[in-house]
């Protein structure tokens, strides 16, 4: 299973590319190369004991620095002076991709199941865009979606595992290089270099085999993992 997981690279939010903060360099590529539209998470705080803790009002949030709250999900934008007075005011924000429209989509699962899903679809030679991955879940990010479509796929399954979630319109995703309480948020398989948006499959050619595979999964897939 080692082997599948992969070799994990350690990317801290700090370092500079190109002379800008790492942040602020990849929400810009995110929204002026990519036209994704992102906006900034709400990031950690540290806590009394040095644990960090998520910085909205809820004590017991369960995604905690991995969701908008001040601006809203609404706010996001691929507008660049916008981009850089958010980054430029929270240096270590995550950044935050508005899913759904024209924006890419996303289907996210525990890594483990999430290795396996990749493995199967490499096997199967099916072409993969980019993957993003906490120390939990792994998340493949694919051509918009409807949820017409969606329902249809999923109403074909015997069984949707309660592990895997959706990220469509009106959701949301954390992206590389955030500081998240799950930890750090890497690309597991990173978006090819340049200008042109990422290539992304469409969600019928990789549903079936992250149902699959999270089904297969220990625990049977029905265990929410964050």
């Amino acid at each position: 299973m080692r082997e599948i997981l992969g070799r994990r690279r350690r990317f801290l939010p700090g370092r500079r590319r190109g002379g800008k903060p790492a942040m602020l360099a990849a929400a810009l590529t995110c929204a002026t190369e990519w036209h994704w539209p992102v906006l900034p998470g709400v990031g950690l705080q540290a806590g009394g004991s040095g644990a960090r803790g998520c910085s909205c009002p809820h004590p017991d949030c369960v995604v905690p620095g991995a969701h908008p709250f001040d601006p809203g999900l609404l706010a996001a934008t691929t507008d660049a002076r916008m981009v850089r007075w958010w980054w430029e005011n929270r240096p270590t924000a995550p950044i935050v991709l508005a899913t759904g429209g024209r924006a890419p989509c996303a289907l996210s699962l525990p890594a483990v199941a999430a290795a396996l899903a990749l493995a199967e679809l490499d096997r199967m030679g099916v072409r993969l865009g980019p993957v993003v991955a906490t120390p939990t879940r792994w998340s493949i990010l694919v051509a918009p979606y409807s949820l017409e479509v969606l329902g249809e796929l999923l109403h074909r399954q015997d069984w949707v595992p309660s592990s895997l979630r959706f990220h469509g319109e009106g959701g949301y995703l954390v992206l590389p290089p955030s500081a998240t309480g799950a930890g750090l948020v890497r690309w597991e398989r990173a978006p090819l270099p340049g200008s042109a948006a990422p290539w992304l499959p469409d969600v019928e050619a990789v549903v079936d085999a992250l149902v699959e595979a999270s089904t297969s999964a220990p625990g049977g897939g029905s265990r929410l993992a964050y």
